[in-house]
């Protein structure tokens, strides 16, 4: 069971986030992220574009209408009204559809395109060695994988459709004003500047805020992940408050976060809008002073506040994008950093083919190994040992000794600081890790399984494996009976991480799983200890099956499991102490004998 692992974490009480160090600014340009991935369909941006401008165009050529028709058509005859409508009409028909174009290809660029990020984030993720999930949290990239992307999914679905249909519409809009009124658009201009100075400077601003509100969202992500995955020993420990408590704590630190955000936005916004529907408001009054006059018509006039209204409120819808825009670099910023990262571990330039067929060899020697976040302790020192084709050597010692060690470079989850660890003869640094995993064989003391069907979960071992092939691995494994009595059988739902099955049945599949794997070396990390004796006794006659004719290492936490091993290596603090079968051992009076003691005399 994973929990006792996970509550050592959420049991803990958490204070306000800490702030994450500050990056540097995050700027626009984090969005080439997100070009680079539309850019792949060139044709419905193409699409969206030209419908983006045609529904532009025909919303600046409504004012054209509103002027024809005050200017000359309430002086003309009633019948010589009707085309100046009908033209009305056509403008209204041709914006309706451009604009359900324009909605129809970004919304589907939109989606696109957060598909590719997310496929191509998980496929990178994939690759990366456990090192870089020690240092980040894996439920902060669920956070990047869901909320970042969702952001960007408004950018490139809303926000760049309506960034540039403002854009057309305000640069539209300044240019039919001047073929109104150039005097009136000129003193409109000037004011622009004086828009553009709030923008930047609290624009700079509201990066920072941006940043640190989708930070603390990613908080959320974390804790809740970390409650429901505990959740049974949060309830066993009655920690049900407390865990309310932590999360209320992220909820409010995220709340305030956005305050700071949202207050930004709106002190931008206002400003922005004051001065650009002040200075419309100014230029009107002087317009209207000129109808008076007689310099300048009321179609005109009318043409030019419409137009003017258009031009205000794309410009202020502007500052509203940029919000957007710099939230959604943020996004972009942190699922590149996703994508930016390479694996610690990766092939050679010219990887070393292993011997085939495979004997099932493995040596360490003379390994030197610390884990890169926990410098400061050394998991193995100056450690050798070698392993004969078809050997079954046990592997025992007190926690921290370096057990699991072995199999996280054995696998080559790591690599060693020096020394060297060989497969068949062949350095595993020299080989590619996915043809080294694949001569093995794993069965954790933690089983893993999959939230799908029991067919899914037993052919991880060998994905093409037929029906045939799964049940015989199951009859080896002694989990035929009960898979056979599931409800639809190897299709039946097996929950979130086996939830539906005992430790045992788990325990069970885990093994058919390597047997399906046919690989010829097995590594078994105390298989049995959390069992029962009946689901004990069943589950280690499945691994005899599965250890005949593979060199097997197994880690060992109850002795009693290991007393037929042909070799038995004791461990304390990254050394090999002992080594001999189990009455040589227990005779000799060290440190296998004490623990022996402890449990044989219990």
């Amino acid at each position: 069971m994973t929990e006792p692992a996970t509550i050592t974490d959420t049991a803990l009480p958490i204070a306000e986030p800490e702030e994450t160090p500050s990056p540097p600014a995050r700027k626009l340009g984090q969005l080439r992220m997100v070009a680079h991935f539309a850019s792949h369909y060139p044709r419905q941006i193409f699409y969206a574009a030209i419908a983006l401008i045609v529904a532009a165009s025909a919303t600046l050529a409504i004012p054209a209408g509103f002027q024809r028709i005050i200017d000359k058509g309430f002086i003309a005859d009633g019948g010589d009204i009707d085309p100046y409508f009908r033209y009305l009409l056509m403008i209204v028909a041709v914006l309706a559809v451009a604009t359900a174009s324009r909605f129809y290809f970004v919304s589907w660029l939109g989606e696109r395109v957060v598909a590719d990020v997310r496929v191509a984030v998980q496929k990178n993720l994939l690759r990366l060695a456990p090192r870089f999930f020690e240092e980040n949290r894996p439920a902060e990239i669920a956070s990047r994988m869901t909320a970042d992307t969702a952001v960007i999914e408004q950018i490139v679905g809303t926000t760049v459709s309506v960034a540039a249909r403002n854009f057309v519409i305000g640069v539209g809009g300044i240019v039919y004003l001047f073929t109104l009124a150039p005097k009136l658009t000129a003193a409109l201009l000037i004011g622009i500047p004086i828009v553009i100075l709030p923008i930047v400077f609290i624009g700079r601003r509201l990066e920072k805020a941006s940043r640190s509100s989708q930070d603390r969202v990613a908080d959320i992500g974390t804790i809740t992940s970390e409650s429901l995955g505990a959740l049974k020993i949060v309830q066993a420990f009655g920690q049900e408050g407390r865990e309310h408590i932590r999360f209320s704590d992220a909820v409010e630190s995220t709340f305030a976060a956005a305050k700071r955000r949202i207050g930004l936005r709106a002190m931008l916004t206002a400003i922005v809008i004051a001065l650009i529907f002040s200075a419309i408001t100014l230029l009107m009054w002087e317009g209207a002073q000129g109808v008076a006059e007689g310099t300048i018509s009321g179609g005109t006039i009318a043409a030019f506040v419409l137009t003017g209204g258009l031009v205000a409120g794309a410009f202020g819808a502007l500052t509203e994008v940029y919000g957007d825009l710099v939230r959604g670099a943020g996004a972009s910023g942190r699922l590149a950093e996703l994508l930016a990262a390479e694996p610690d571990i990766a092939p050679p330039a010219k990887p070393v083919a292993l011997p085939v067929p495979p004997r099932g060899q493995l040596e360490f020697q003379n390994v030197n190994f610390r884990y890169p976040t926990r410098p400061e302790v050394s998991a193995l020192d100056n450690f050798s040992l070698k392993v004969s084709p078809g050997e079954t050597v046990a592997v025992v010692g007190p926690s921290g000794a370096g057990k699991s060690t072995l199999f996280q470079l054995a696998q080559r989850f790591y690599d060693p600081e020096s020394g060297a660890i060989r497969i068949d003869g062949v350095a595993l640094t020299s080989a590619d890790p996915a043809e080294i995993r694949l001569r093995m064989a794993y069965v954790p003391q933690d089983t893993v399984l999959f939230a799908s069907s029991a067919r899914d979960n037993l052919r991880y071992g060998n994905w093409l494996a037929d029906d045939d092939a799964i049940w015989h691995a199951a009859e080896q494994a002694n989990a035929a009976t009960f898979l056979r009595e599931l409800p639809q059988g190897l299709d039946t739902y097996l929950g979130e991480g086996g939830a539906r099955l005992s430790g045992g049945q788990r325990q069970r599949i885990a093994i058919a799983r390597a047997v399906l794997r046919q690989a010829p070396i097995l590594l078994l990390d105390e298989a049995t200890s959390a069992l029962d004796a009946e689901s004990e006794r069943l589950v280690q006659d499945a691994l005899d099956h599965l250890m005949k004719d593979r060199t097997t290492i197994v880690i060992a936490h109850r002795l009693a499991t290991v007393r037929s091993a042909d070799r038995i290596i004791v461990m304390d603090q990254g050394h090999i102490v002992e080594e001999g079968d189990h009455a040589k051992l227990s005779a000799a009076g060290g440190l296998y004998a004490r623990l022996a003691s402890l449990q044989f005399d219990a």
